[in-house]
């Protein structure tokens, strides 16, 4: 698919997380999720040791805690919306800071806060050690459906594509004189976003009939067949195989 693109979220680097094959990571991240999910909301505990878990593997991979704070912003629609539900909510209320809240609010804000930063952090975490590109080819690795992967792979590859034509069309209404001030001007701009569909399209089509011209039968080529030993299997499992057994424990 070419030369990778430079990625904000990744962090370059030789630790052992960085050197685990992303077929690996990708299973350990699902596993830990679902552990999470599985986790009542009653036990504060484990959710804690859970956050120690994820802090040990920033700790190994050597990723800041600035980066992942930064990148944490994306949690913020789910923080305002769990803030609501214990205003909005029903049921028996209580006091808090001379407020009225749900009680079974809060304990459902409580429930989508940390299981969701949990799952947000283990996310950042695997993008932060392993190239997108990278993870593309270990959800080949594990057999997720081809075509899927392979709308993934062309949208990573064409995204920086589009987005400088975005640009070049922005340049040019702006050399126009055209400022977008507005609602007046919303005209103009869907006018744009649909001459930036219809190119986007063209191309795709252009290169879906380049691609049939060199033999493109509907399989992409594996190019980088990445394996995974056994002892990389082991370490990459060994977040999700502690965070069962913190959420086997009798608490």
């Amino acid at each position: 698919m070419g030369a990778g693109h430079h990625h904000q979220l990744h962090l370059p680097g030789d630790s052992v997380v960085h050197r685990l094959p992303p077929q690996c990571k990708l299973l350990a991240v699902l596993a830990f999720a679902v552990v999470v999910v599985a986790t009542p909301r009653e036990r504060f505990w484990a959710f804690a040791a859970y956050a120690v878990l994820l802090a040990g593997v920033a700790v190994v991979a050597r990723v800041p805690a600035a980066h992942i704070v930064r990148r944490m912003a994306i949690e913020l629609p789910f923080v305002l919306f769990a803030f609501l539900i214990p205003v909005i909510g029903l049921g028996e209320r209580t006091d808090v800071l001379g407020l009225s809240l749900s009680v079974p609010g809060l304990w459902a804000a409580w429930n989508i806060l940390a299981k969701a930063t949990l799952g947000v952090v283990a996310s950042i975490l695997l993008a932060s050690t392993t190239e997108p590109r990278v993870i593309l080819i270990g959800a080949q690795r594990l057999r997720l459906p081809s075509l899927l992967v392979q709308i993934a792979m062309f949208m990573l590859r064409y995204l920086d594509v589009i987005v400088d034509e975005m640009r070049r069309m922005r340049v040019a209404r702006e050399s126009r004189g055209f400022e977008a001030r507005d609602f007046r001007q919303m005209p103009v701009l869907a006018r744009s976003a649909g001459a930036l569909f219809i190119r986007s399209y063209e191309r795709g089509e252009r290169v879906h009939l380049a691609m049939l011209s060199r033999g493109y039968t509907g399989q992409m080529p594996m190019i980088h067949d990445i394996s995974a030993s056994v002892g990389q299997w082991g370490t990459a499992l060994a977040l999700p195989v502690l965070a069962l057994a913190v959420w086997a424990l009798p608490w």
